[in-house]
């Protein structure tokens, strides 16, 4: 009798790791700017707009929830840094301009 060759398989869990949403510098410049340009009911429907999307292509990246739900804060919290910074370089080149005056 012939040892037959069986063939084992072994699941391995293979996990997509999607680029971090907070280190996307583009996408974050892009966020902070427009939300300089608009306010009220409008910036809230474009950042859920914004993060919705974000979310999303996480989703499809088979990401999970939790993860998902540390990502898109991450990625808030650096926008709100870089709106934060746009504000304190804009004040300081206001205060360079008038101390070095016409």
């Amino acid at each position: 009798m012939a040892l037959g060759r069986r063939k084992e398989t072994m699941a391995v869990d293979e996990k997509v790791v999607a680029f971090p949403l907070s280190g996307r510098t583009a996408t974050v410049r892009r966020c902070a700017s427009e939300l300089e340009d608009i306010h009220g009911e409008a910036a809230v429907s474009y950042w859920r707009t914004e993060c919705r999307s974000l979310a999303d292509s996480l989703v499809k990246l088979g990401c999970d929830e939790d993860d998902i739900r540390e990502q898109v804060m991450a990625f808030q919290t650096e926008v709100q840094v870089e709106m934060m910074r746009r504000y304190s370089d804009r004040l300081a080149e206001r205060a360079g301009s008038e101390r070095f005056g016409p």
